[in-house]
């Protein structure tokens, strides 16, 4: 749990040191709703998601998914965006049973348009590709706010 917290605490500082105020207060412009963002260029995100990754893909899954809800909890989307990075780089890890909790997490976290394209494309898409019969349930998601 040390090294977990460690973790997200230096990519919380690192995305904190990223950010612009020019680039947040455009970012906002493109939501209806209230959203949480540092201000981080996306590329920048990309390249903060990968080298975090060096440092956790080595953990068992379930660790992984303990960082990668603390990230979601935050509401910030840049943090989002890294745990649509990570997952399906993990897809050998991941099980059927794993759309549950990625069910959970889109319930709770997953509150506008991007995180979802980003988290469901990515994600669960590569979930569908491994496991097809998911994709009925999947799409009965599809009736959710």
């Amino acid at each position: 749990m040390i090294i977990m917290n460690k973790i997200i605490q230096e990519l919380r500082k690192e995305l904190k040191q990223n950010s612009e105020e020019k680039i947040k207060e455009s970012s906002k412009r493109f939501f209806k709703e209230e959203i949480k963002v540092y201000g981080i260029k996306s590329a920048i995100v990309g390249q903060i998601a990968k080298t975090y990754y060096s440092k956790i893909k080595e953990l068992r899954k379930e660790e992984i998914f303990e960082i990668c809800e603390e990230l979601l909890k935050s509401d910030y989307c840049e943090e989002a965006y890294i745990v649509a990075d990570w997952l399906p780089k993990e897809i050998k890890k991941l099980e059927k049973k794993d759309i549950k909790i990625f069910k959970q997490w889109i319930d709770k976290y997953i509150n506008n348009w991007a995180k979802c394209d980003s988290f469901c494309n990515h994600t669960i898409g590569d979930m569908i590709t491994k496991y097809p019969e998911l994709a009925e349930e999947v799409k009965s998601w599809s009736k959710s706010k």
